[in-house]
Parts: structure tokens; C-alpha cells; sequence
């Protein structure tokens, strides 16, 4: 029973934070800039977006457009953030 409840409380620690991350989005229409952040030494792509979505979090923004991604070994990323 004990494990039953941690096992629920850790599922809906997991949903608020993830509703809380900034989303990835292709189109602008109707959002407000309010910077740009950048990310570093990813090794996929995914990590980048991870990462970027985690600084967009930080600066408050709700959503992220990823506008640039270059590299070799290691990914380099810049994306616009948007409350």
C-alpha cells in the first residue's frame, strides 16, 4: 500500500513538472517574444531540445521556437522564447 501511494505521488510530481516545460512550437502567430536562449555540448538533437527547453523554463517562457542547430560531435542551439 505504501508503495502504491509513493509510486502515485512521484506519477503526479512527474505530470506537474511536465506540464509545466516550455513547448516546442514551428509557428509564432500570436506569441509575445520575450528572448532567446542558447545551448551547448549536446550530443543529439533531442538532448539540445532538452536543454533548451529547460533554459526557456528558467526565463519563464511557455513555449520555444528552435531557430538555428549546427555541429559535428557536439550540437550547438538557439531558440526564441515566447510566453
Amino acid at each position: 500500500m505504501k508503495a502504491t501511494r509513493a509510486t502515485l505521488l512521484f506519477m503526479g510530481l512527474m505530470t506537474m513538472n511536465a506540464a509545466s516545460a516550455a513547448v516546442h512550437i514551428t509557428q509564432t502567430d500570436g506569441k509575445e517574444k520575450i528572448g532567446v536562449v542558447s545551448a551547448s555540448n549536446a550530443y543529439t538533437l533531442n538532448e539540445l531540445s532538452n536543454a533548451l527547453s529547460r533554459k526557456a523554463d528558467e526565463q519563464g517562457a511557455s513555449t520555444y521556437k528552435i531557430v538555428s542547430a549546427t555541429g559535428k560531435n557536439r550540437l550547438h542551439g538557439v531558440a526564441e522564447i515566447y510566453k
